[in-house]
Formats: structure tokens, C-alpha cells, sequence
């Protein structure tokens, strides 16, 4: 990328493929994150995540992921479970580690999952599946979903389950077929967007960790008009700050401005355009 030498940066700090790496502990990610520790360490059954799109939550739940000890937890990890339900089951027993027959029915395919579950435990392991996309699951899924998670000892939990989706999820989950589900999610949390603090000290920490150890790169302008653009989503704020510095780049500038920010909003259909920087000045009545 042109711009990386410029600035002297090792790799990209604003890619859109979620990477633990750049994970940033705002507030609302950081308290998702020690939901699900606490929940999962509390031996719940159900979990939920929801956000909109682009708010973090493929990142929050490969960050969950690289954060368990592997010697005490087995995770398996579902991106796309928009799937009948048998075919979940296989995708459930490759992530296990299991050896199935292409042929076996849904039954035998509960019960294989369930011994593998069970020799887990007594091996004082325990499993944790995360969906990610839930929003997508057919309700005939969610339930196969359920029938996995009726496997336990008398203790707690053979499985736990983190459903990861956007909104929709809520809507899916009201439906009476799958009462029983939305009574065993015992916690949950929405994911918000950054706010205007945030973005600063988000946009600060991914160049840090991208390499760049020179002086401020964003005006307070320009961070305003990146909150405006982005409403606080991370992933348009990886975007525009993406494109923002290809033109901070070719005009050889060494700080980015407001003018910058709009001009990568322009370029981006699902950003806001940000409103002038001299706005906050203009009161109601000078503007009447």
C-alpha cells in the first residue's frame, strides 16, 4: 500500500478484515467481551450478541476466541450458519474434530457429538460454539441448536452457546417455535458504535499498532466530521480513514482535516456527508 512507507507504518491500520490484533477495548466492546468471559465461566447455556452491521462483532468473537486457554476450553466456530439442520450437526463435528459419516442421520449425528462432548468433560474440557451471523439460522436450526445444548451432567453444561447476529436476531428469536431458546439466553449485550472520543483514540491505536510513531495525524475537525460520516460504526471508520490518508498521501500533507473526511465520505455510499466544520458556530438565531 502506497501510503505505508510515507507514513512509516509496517501494514495496513485500517483493513476491513477483522484482525485481533487491531481489537480496541471501547466501552461497549469491552463490556461485551467480559459478558461473555463471565457467562462462559459461569457454565451459561445461551449467550447472545447483537449489533448492526459493521459495529464489531466478528472481531469481538475472534478476539473471545483468542482470549480462552486452550487447555481448559475446546471452541468451535460456525461463520455461516445459515444451513439445515443436519448439515449444522457435520459443521458442528468437523470443528470437534470428528470423523462422521456423510451418512449418518441427525439422531446418530446428536449422539456422536454428545460422547465427543462428554469424554471432553471428563477431561475437565469445555466447549463453547460460537455462531456468528446468527440472524440467518432457520428456526428448524436453532432448534437442532437447543437439542445440542439438552446434553449435561448433573454439574452444568456439556455445551455453551454465543449466537452472534445482527437485530434481525431478535425478531427471529420471538417467534413461539422457538420459545424454549429464548428462555435459556440467561445473558446478552448490543454492541454500540464508537463515539466521538472514541474514534480519536480508536483512529490513534490502530496506526500504533499498524507502525507509526510520528505526530498527531487527525485534526479535531476532521475527527468530528469522522463521527458524523461513520455515526461511530467501526467498520465505515476504517473506510474513510483508509481513503482519507491515500489523499493525505498524494498531496504530500502530514495531517488529516476535515476537508479530507468528506471527501472520502463522497466516495463511500453508506457514509453520511459531514457537516461543515464551521457549523457549531452558526446558533439558531444567527441561522434565522
Amino acid at each position: 500500500m502506497n501510503y505505508l512507507g510515507h507514513f512509516g507504518m509496517r501494514e495496513a491500520p485500517f483493513g476491513i478484515t477483522p484482525d485481533t490484533g487491531f481489537f480496541y477495548p471501547c466501552r461497549s466492546s469491552q463490556q461485551a467481551l467480559n459478558t461473555l468471559l463471565i457467562s462462559l465461566e459461569n457454565g451459561e447455556g445461551f449467550i447472545k450478541i447483537t449489533g448492526e452491521v459493521g459495529t464489531g462483532k466478528t472481531m469481538l468473537c475472534r478476539k473471545l476466541l483468542a482470549t480462552l486457554d486452550e487447555g481448559s476450553w475446546v471452541s468451535a466456530y460456525i461463520p455461516n450458519p445459515n444451513l439445515e439442520p443436519r448439515a449444522l450437526l457435520f459443521a458442528v463435528a468437523e470443528e470437534l474434530g470428528l470423523a462422521i459419516d456423510q451418512g449418518l442421520d441427525q439422531y446418530r449425528l446428536l449422539r456422536k457429538i454428545g460422547v465427543v462432548l462428554l469424554d471432553l468433560a471428563r477431561a475437565r474440557r469445555r466447549v463453547v460454539l460460537c455462531m456468528d451471523e446468527s440472524q440467518a439460522m432457520p428456526l428448524e436450526t436453532l432448534e437442532a441448536v437447543r437439542l445440542m445444548t439438552n446434553l449435561e451432567t448433573e454439574k452444568r453444561k456439556l455445551l455453551q452457546v454465543v449466537l452472534f447476529g445482527q437485530p434481525e436476531l431478535d425478531q427471529r428469536l420471538s417467534s413461539e417455535s422457538v420459545r424454549q431458546i429464548r428462555q435459556r439466553i440467561t445473558f446478552q449485550h448490543n454492541l454500540h458504535g464508537l463515539d466521538e472520543e472514541e474514534i480519536g483514540l480508536y483512529f490513534i491505536h490502530r496506526l500504533r499498532v499498524a507502525g507509526y510513531s510520528g505526530p498527531a495525524l487527525l485534526s479535531r475537525s476532521a475527527r468530528r466530521a469522522l463521527y458524523q460520516a461513520s455515526r461511530g460504526v467501526p467498520r465505515l471508520v476504517n473506510i474513510l480513514c483508509h481513503k482519507a490518508l491515500l489523499l493525505l498521501f498524494g498531496e504530500g500533507g502530514a495531517r488529516l482535516e476535515h476537508r479530507h473526511i468528506r471527501a472520502a465520505a463522497a466516495d463511500t455510499p453508506a457514509a453520511a456527508q459531514p457537516r461543515p466544520w464551521w457549523w457549531p458556530l452558526a446558533s439558531p438565531s444567527r441561522a434565522s
